[in-house]
Formats: structure tokens, C-alpha cells, sequence
């Protein structure tokens, strides 16, 4: 009876299907995700993934490529934080907050342009985990392959951005350079994760597995693989549960990894009093580890 229920969720091709673009999204998200914890940008993230939402609009009004609509929305986003930091006293948390609200807006009134727009839209924000193809498929895998590298080939350089950006340029490690090839691996997550769980909660993978990997491990490497698997968790079970439950599969995918983040931190939180004696110092807040010991050079 219980094995029925755990198998019978994903007895179909299409059933199959939303599980691996799901768990394709997820792997891309978790390593794309853990260097946007590292580096405090989790609002920069949220605004560049709602970003991409005018240029994936424009695409399916257009009938061309969501990929290549999102990439030039993400290169107008980007342009535009750069424009309004740099002409402008405001800070860049406040060009990032124009353009969020800016080009989401946008976004919404492109689709709306077409008669039968509320499909359209529902699945550009919130995905249509059910209506993943093999095509789809094929794009994610070889966007997924292409993050994956980068951040391999990357990870000094990515690493070294993320604690200290002055010191990573008297390394010749090009901090700009690096944070550019993060954008855009930013956006290839972007593009290969929204037709599984759409541009709005597709933040939830980005930041939901690295964050909680953040709160039990003090290393990149570890940090990076607890969040994928951790998303590959999440997906299944998110699935899992919208086929039982009657929910929607993208937001129930979505809003696993954010519950086990507030479970382990609850954890945590338990398990640093229990272990707190009177005559110890107080240790400092959970989910420094990770970046104390990359600050201090640890592999």
C-alpha cells in the first residue's frame, strides 16, 4: 500500500517527465544558488528572476524562443541596475527594486496583449511542472551541463568574489569578470527552471536548499551538494504531495525546500542551546559556518 502511493504519482510519461525537469531545475538552482547566498544577493536574485519575465512574455507573443527573450530581458535588467548605481545617488538596492517592479510590471502588460493571456501568464509565473516536454528536456540538460561547468571552472574565482572583492582583484581573479559569468548562469537557471516551477517561484529553489546548507555545513563543496540534493528532495516530494494532495506541483515544489529551511533552523537553534553550558561562550548565530570557513580558505 505504501509503495503504491510513493510510485503511483509518477506512473506516466508526463508524470515522469515533470519529475525530471524538476529535479534538472533543481540542480541548476542549487549550485546557482549557493554562490548567490554566499554572496548576500538573494534580493538581486529575486529581481533578476521576476526580470526575465517581459522578455519570456515578448517571446510567446512573438512565437519565438523563451530562452532567447529571457537573455535579453536579463542583459536590459542587468544594464539597467549598472545605468541607474552609476548616473544616480540611489543605491543599487534601489535601481534593483525600480527595475523588479519595473520590468515585472512590464511583463504582465506584454502578455496581456494576447485574448487568451491568462494561460500564458499562469504558466510563465507559476509554471506547468505537467506540461514539460522532451524538448524541454533537452534544453534543460544541456543548460544544467553548461552551469555546472562554469561553476566548476569558475569556482575560485567565484569563491574569492564572495568574501572579499578587493582581495580577489590584487589575485588577478577579475571580480567583474566573474560576477558577469554568474548573471548569466543566474539566467541559464532562470531559463532552464521556469517551465517546471515558472519565473515567481523558481526563487525558491534558487535559495530555499543552499540557505538551509548554509545553516549544517561549513564548506563551498558540501554546501553545494547538500543543496542539490536536498532540491532533488524537494521536487519529488512536492510532486508527491500535489498528486495526493490536489495542489499545484510547481508551488508545492517551491514551497518544500522553504519549510525544511525553517525546520533546520529550528533544529539548530535547538541543538546550539542543548549543547550551551554556562561556563561557555555563547556561540554565534547558525549559518555562519559555511562562510567563516571559506572566508579562512577552507576547501
Amino acid at each position: 500500500m505504501m509503495l503504491e502511493w510513493l510510485i503511483e504519482p509518477f506512473a506516466l510519461g508526463f508524470q515522469q517527465r515533470a519529475l525530471l525537469g524538476g529535479v534538472l531545475a533543481g540542480l541548476m538552482c542549487a549550485v546557482v544558488g549557493t554562490w548567490l547566498v554566499l554572496r548576500g544577493m538573494s534580493f538581486f536574485g529575486d529581481a533578476f528572476v521576476h526580470g526575465v519575465v517581459p522578455g519570456i512574455a515578448a517571446a510567446v507573443v512573438l512565437g519565438i524562443s523563451p530562452a532567447v527573450g529571457a537573455a535579453v530581458a536579463a542583459a536590459v535588467m542587468v544594464a539597467g541596475i549598472e545605468i541607474v548605481s552609476r548616473q544616480t545617488r540611489l543605491t543599487e538596492d534601489t535601481a534593483i527594486g525600480l527595475l523588479f517592479v519595473g520590468m515585472l510590471a512590464l511583463g504582465v502588460v506584454i502578455i496581456s496583449s494576447v485574448n487568451s493571456y491568462t494561460g500564458s501568464l499562469t504558466t510563465i509565473l507559476f509554471g506547468d511542472a505537467l506540461g514539460v516536454t522532451q524538448q524541454d528536456l533537452v534544453q534543460q540538460a544541456v543548460l544544467g551541463v553548461g552551469v555546472i561547468v562554469a561553476s566548476v571552472v569558475m569556482y575560485r574565482p567565484f569563491l574569492a568574489l564572495s568574501f572579499n572583492r578587493q582581495k580577489a582583484e590584487l589575485l588577478g581573479m577579475r571580480p567583474a569578470r566573474a560576477h558577469a559569468v554568474l548573471l548569466v548562469l543566474i539566467a541559464a537557471a532562470v531559463i532552464g527552471s521556469f517551465q517546471s516551477v515558472g519565473t515567481l517561484l523558481v526563487f525558491g529553489l534558487l535559495v530555499g536548499p543552499p540557505a538551509t546548507a548554509a545553516l549544517v555545513v561549513r564548506t563551498v563543496p558540501r554546501m553545494m551538494a547538500i543543496a542539490a540534493a536536498l532540491s532533488v528532495v524537494s521536487v519529488w516530494l512536492g510532486l508527491l504531495l500535489s498528486y495526493h494532495l490536489g495542489t499545484a506541483g510547481s508551488a508545492t515544489m517551491a514551497l518544500v525546500p522553504i519549510v525544511a529551511f525553517f525546520l533546520t533552523l529550528t533544529w539548530t537553534t535547538v541543538r546550539a542551546g542543548w549543547r550551551t553550558s554556562p561556563n561557555q561562550d555563547t556561540p554565534g548565530p547558525v549559518g555562519q559556518g559555511a562562510g567563516a570557513a571559506c572566508e579562512s580558505g577552507a576547501p
